[in-house]
């Protein structure tokens, strides 16, 4: 129930994403939801899995920048997520520049926490 409340919150970042930053646009075929909703699915799985792994090997960093290489990190999973999704299913995301996936990540960290927030659940798992 948890991934699945997690997937939900991740879906509704994204699509306040997709709305908010120009560069990103949401693939789906006739209907743009079904990207937002796949690419949210990715993106949670990624969050899970790679992840923790990579906040681990980016911690000297992170320190010496006081954490916002973070950013960067979640930005790469961005991108590993959009080339997920469009690789397997042809939907999802096509970033046109780093910019737009950097700023993308960052609105998708500020809606994830408020309507974890909102919600009353946490985002650890």
């Amino acid at each position: 129930m948890r991934f699945i409340l997690r997937w939900l919150v991740t879906a509704i970042a994204v699509g306040v994403a997709v709305w908010l930053v120009p560069g990103i646009e949401v693939i789906g075929g006739s209907q743009a939801w079904v990207g937002i909703v796949v690419f949210g699915l990715f993106l949670s799985l990624i969050n899970i899995s790679i992840k923790p792994i990579m906040q681990l090997l980016s911690l000297p960093i992170s320190v010496l920048t006081l954490g916002i290489f973070y950013l960067v990190v979640n930005t790469l999973l961005l991108y590993i997520a959009a080339w997920l999704a469009n690789g397997i299913f042809q939907v999802g995301f096509i970033i046109d520049s780093f910019g737009s996936a950097f700023v993308a990540s960052i609105v998708i960290s500020i809606i994830s926490s408020l309507v974890n927030a909102i919600l009353g659940t946490s985002a650890e798992a």
